[in-house]
C-alpha cells in the first residue's frame, strides 16, 4: 500500500512540473514528456494525450522486458500523469524569470521521480526503449537512456531555442540531485572508521549502547609500540551524533572518519536483527533513545575514572 501512495504523490508532483512550470514557460524534459512537451510548445498538442499514448505505445510493445511488478504500477502511472496533466495545464502560468520556473520545475520532477522510483515504478517510455534495446543488443541501460533523454534536449533547440533548452538542462540538473536525495536523504547511512588504542572498549560501547554491528581490523603496531585497530561501523545519520559523542567519551585521542553509503542491508539495519535489538515507532523515539544511552555510557564512563583516579 506504501508503494502505490509513493506512486500517486510521485506521479501527481511530477505532473505539477510539467503542467504548473514547464508548458507555459516554453521548458521542455527529457524522454517522452519531453517530446510531449515538444510537441505542445511546437504545434500545440496536450502533453497529456501525447503522454498517454506515447507511453502506452512504448508499453504495449516493450511489456515482454518488464517485471510484472513494474508493468501492474506503470498501467497506473501512465493513465494517472496524463490525467493530472490534463486536470492542471490551464492552471499554470508563465513566470517572468525563466530561471525561476526552471528550478521549480527540477525541484518539482526531482520529488516526483524520487517517490516514482520508491515506488518500484517508471514513467515509461524511454525507460521502456531502454531495457528493449538492452535486451536485444546487449546495449548498457543508463547508458542508453541518458542518450535518449538527450537526443530530446537537444532537439529542443529548433522547437522553443538555445536559451531555454538551456534552463531545460540546468531544471534535469537540479531534477537529477533532488531525485538523489528523495531516494537516499531520507534514510541516509554513514559507515564509520574509528582509529582507537581503546578498541575493545568503544566496540563494546557502540554494540551495548547503539545496537549496532561492529567489525574489527587488526593494525600493526606503530613505531611507538601502540596498536591502533580499525573499528567499521555503518549507521543510520541519525545516530552518528551520539555515536561520535560514545568514542569521545572513551578515547579522546581516537581518530574518526565518516562516510556517506548509498545503500545498507541485512544486519542490524534489519529490524528485530536479534531479540535484543531495540525498535522504535517513529524516528524522533530512536533518536531519544540513543541520545540517552550515549549520556550514561559516557557519564558512567567518567564517573569510573574518576575513582580510578581518587584510588
Amino acid at each position: 500500500m506504501k508503494n502505490y501512495v509513493f506512486l500517486v504523490t510521485g506521479t501527481f508532483f511530477f505532473a505539477v512540473s510539467v503542467a504548473i512550470f514547464a508548458m507555459p514557460n516554453s521548458l521542455a524534459e527529457g524522454g517522452v514528456p519531453g517530446l510531449a512537451l515538444l510537441m505542445y510548445h511546437g504545434l500545440a498538442i496536450s502533453p497529456a494525450l501525447t503522454t498517454l499514448l506515447a507511453n502506452a505505445i512504448t508499453l504495449l510493445i516493450g511489456y515482454r522486458y518488464l517485471p510484472t511488478d513494474m508493468i501492474i504500477k506503470s498501467i497506473v502511472t501512465i493513465p494517472l500523469f496524463s490525467f493530472f496533466i490534463y486536470m492542471m495545464e490551464d492552471f499554470g502560468a508563465a513566470i517572468p524569470d525563466p530561471l525561476l520556473a526552471a528550478i521549480f520545475a527540477g525541484v518539482f520532477t526531482g520529488v516526483g521521480f524520487g517517490f516514482i522510483f520508491r515506488s518500484g515504478s517508471t514513467t515509461g517510455g524511454t525507460s521502456t526503449i531502454a531495457r528493449m534495446l538492452n535486451y536485444k543488443f546487449g546495449w548498457e541501460l543508463t547508458g542508453t537512456n541518458f542518450v535518449l533523454d538527450v537526443s530530446v534536449v537537444i532537439a529542443g533547440i529548433f522547437v522553443i531555442g538555445p536559451l531555454y533548452t538551456m534552463y531545460t538542462v540546468l531544471a534535469l540538473f537540479i531534477g537529477k540531485r533532488v531525485t538523489d536525495y528523495v531516494l537516499e536523504g531520507f534514510e541516509s547511512k554513514s559507515v564509520v572508521h574509528i582509529f582507537s588504542s581503546k578498541t575493545e572498549e568503544v566496540e563494546n560501547a557502540i554494540q551495548t549502547s547503539l545496537g549496532t554491528h561492529t567489525t574489527v581490523l587488526k593494525a600493526e603496531k606503530n613505531p611507538d609500540g601502540i596498536e591502533e585497530n580499525l573499528i567499521y561501523v555503518a549507521i543510520p545519520r541519525q545516530r552518528l551524533f551520539y555515536l561520535k559523542k560514545l568514542v569521545q567519551s572513551i578515547d579522546e585521542n581516537a581518530f574518526t572518519v565518516v562516510h556517506t553509503v548509498k545503500d545498507v542491508t541485512g544486519g542490524s539495519f534489519a529490524e528485530a536483527h536479534h531479540p535484543g535489538q531495540k525498535t522504535f515507532r517513529n524516528r524522533r523515539m530512536e533518536q531519544r533513545y540513543y541520545k540517552k544511552q550515549a549520556d550514561e555510557e559516557s557519564y558512567t564512563l567518567t564517573d569510573n575514572a574518576s575513582v580510578n583516579n581518587n584510588k
